[in-house]
C-alpha cells in the first residue's frame, strides 16, 4: 500500500494528494486563511497576498493559495508575523477603497472589510482618490462597474476568461490608473460579453455589481432573505438564491436580485447565466397570471380551479383522439422542464393517447 504524503500543518501531520495547494490543505482542516484574488473555479495567480503563510526553509511568506505541498513541509498559517502582515495589507487596500463597511455594501457584501475586520484592519490613512477609469456611460442594463471600489483582484477578468471563455473584460492602463476595461472602452453590450454577471458574481468589493438592484435603491443584501430554489428557464437544474425584500409588495416580499451558492456547493458550481441571474422581473409582473383561465360558452376566459382546468385540457385531448385519431394531437413539451417531466410527456403522448408525435423544444 502506497504511504500517503504528509505536509505538517501548524503542528498537525496532515496527508495530501499531489497538485494540492497549501491553501486547498488548509480548507480541508478547518483553517481560516484569508484570501481575495483566490475562487476554486479559477487558475491560482497569487496576486493579493492576502493568503501567505510561513513555509519552513522559506525566507519569504509564500501565497497560500499558488504553492503546491511537498513532502515533509512544515507549514504555519497563524503566528505574529503573519498577523502583522495581514493587518498592514488589508489596512492598505482599504486606502484603496470606499471606507465605511455599511455605505460601501450596497449590493453585495464587500469580502475585503469582512476581511480587515476580522484580522484588526482600521482606517488609520486618508482614502486615496480612484484614479481608474470608470464606465459608467455603459448602456448595458445589467452590469455597473464601480472603479472606486476595485482593487485590482482580476478575479472578474480571470472568470471571464477561464470560465466563460469570452474575455470581455480585461485589465487596462498602468500603475494606479490600471483598470477593469473592455476593448477601445466599449459598452459591454458591443462585447463578447453574454451577460452572465459572474464578474458580479465573484467581485469581493462590489466594484462589479447590479444596476436594477442599485438603480431601485434596494436594500443591501445582508437584510435581504435568501431562498434557495431551482432555476426554469431550462431543464439543467441550475441551483440559484432569490434575494427577498421582506417588506416589499404587500408585506408579501419582493425579488430584488438572484445570487449563486457558493462555488463547488451545488451542480451549477456557482455559475448561472444572463436569465438565470437577471430576468426575474417576471414573477412580480402585473400582467402576469396568477391562476387558471379556461374559455367559457361566451368565448372569454375566466377563472377556474387547477381540477376545473386539468378536466377541461383531458376531455379536450380526449375528444380529438375520438374525432380524428391519435395522430392528429402532438405534444411539445418545454425546455424548462426537468429530464423527469419530459419523460413523462413522451409517456402520456405513446401510452396513454397512442402517438409518436411528440418532440420537446431543446431536443433534450
Amino acid at each position: 500500500m502506497t504511504k500517503p504524503n504528509t505536509i505538517h500543518l501548524d503542528g498537525k501531520p496532515v496527508a495530501f494528494k499531489p497538485g494540492d495547494t497549501v491553501l486547498e490543505i488548509a480548507q480541508r482542516e478547518g483553517c481560516s486563511i484569508p484570501t481575495l484574488c483566490h475562487d476554486s473555479r479559477l487558475d491560482p495567480a497569487g496576486a493579493c497576498r492576502s493568503c501567505l503563510v510561513e513555509v519552513d526553509g522559506s525566507r519569504r511568506l509564500v501565497p497560500s493559495c499558488a504553492y503546491p505541498a511537498a513532502e515533509g513541509m512544515v507549514v504555519t498559517t497563524e503566528n505574529e508575523r503573519i498577523q502583522r502582515h495581514r493587518k498592514n495589507l488589508l489596512t492598505l487596500y482599504l486606502t484603496d477603497h470606499t471606507t465605511g463597511h455599511e455605505s460601501c455594501e450596497t449590493g453585495a457584501p464587500c469580502e475585503l472589510h469582512q476581511l480587515a475586520a476580522e484580522v484588526g484592519a482600521v482606517d488609520v490613512w486618508d482614502a486615496m482618490p480612484s484614479l481608474r477609469e470608470s464606465r459608467s456611460d455603459d448602456a448595458n442594463p445589467y452590469i455597473e462597474f464601480r472603479a472606486d471600489r476595485c482593487i485590482l483582484c482580476a478575479r472578474c477578468t480571470r472568470y471571464c476568461d477561464e470560465v466563460e471563455g469570452v474575455s470581455a473584460i480585461t485589465l487596462a492602463g498602468r500603475g494606479s490608473a490600471t483598470t477593469i476595461s473592455t476593448i477601445d472602452s466599449l459598452s459591454l453590450l458591443d462585447t463578447t460579453c453574454e451577460m452572465c454577471g459572474g464578474c458580479i458574481d465573484v467581485c469581493p468589493t462590489g466594484a462589479m455589481t447590479e444596476k436594477k438592484p442599485l438603480l431601485a435603491a434596494a436594500k443591501p443584501e445582508r437584510e435581504l432573505e435568501k431562498v434557495r430554489t431551482t432555476c426554469n428557464y431550462c431543464g439543467v437544474g441550475c441551483q440559484m438564491d432569490l434575494n427577498v425584500d421582506p417588506d416589499g409588495q404587500d408585506g408579501r416580499g419582493r425579488i430584488v436580485k438572484v445570487t449563486s451558492p457558493e462555488a463547488g456547493s451545488t451542480t451549477n458550481d456557482g455559475n448561472l447565466c444572463v436569465k438565470g441571474r437577471f430576468a426575474y422581473d417576471f414573477v412580480h409582473h402585473e400582467e402576469r397570471l396568477q391562476v387558471p383561465l379556461v374559455r367559457g360558452a361566451d368565448g372569454r376566459f375566466h377563472e377556474a380551479t387547477w381540477d376545473e382546468a386539468m378536466q377541461r385540457v383531458a376531455e379536450g385531448l380526449k375528444q380529438v383522439s375520438d374525432d380524428y385519431g391519435p395522430d392528429a394531437l402532438a405534444f411539445i413539451s418545454s425546455s424548462r422542464c426537468t429530464g423527469e417531466e419530459n419523460y413523462l410527456v413522451q409517456k402520456l403522448s405513446r401510452v396513454v393517447f397512442g402517438t409518436n408525435n411528440v418532440h420537446q423544444c431543446a431536443a433534450t
